[in-house]
């Protein structure tokens, strides 16, 4: 059963990476990192097993799209995301990784 407390905090909306347990998991070959925003987008990298945690990275992803996708006015939700600007600011973010 709830206590008090925790029914008040049902429904509180949470900032991008907070209130999920499950960021990321590897195994010998690969690492998954995860991020799920409030809004439901979801964000994955596939990257080498011992990468280090990537919560910031996953975050700042989700900034660029915001900035290049989602205050695209030519940009329709739920389509395939076609926009050189975002594609390029993207690889060039992941490339500076590694």
């Amino acid at each position: 059963m709830l206590s008090s407390l925790e029914k008040r905090n049902l429904g509180v909306p949470q900032l991008p990476g907070q209130g999920c347990s499950f960021h990321s998991f590897h195994t010998n070959t690969y690492k998954l990192s995860f991020m799920e925003t409030p809004s439901g987008i979801k964000i994955i990298l596939v990257t080498h097993p011992r990468t280090g945690d990537l919560r910031d990275p996953l975050k700042y992803i989700y900034n660029l799209y915001v900035e290049y996708v989602v205050k695209n006015p030519l940009y329709t939700p739920g389509t395939p995301i076609r926009f050189e600007l975002f594609n390029t600011a993207l690889d060039q973010y992941v490339r500076s990784l590694s």
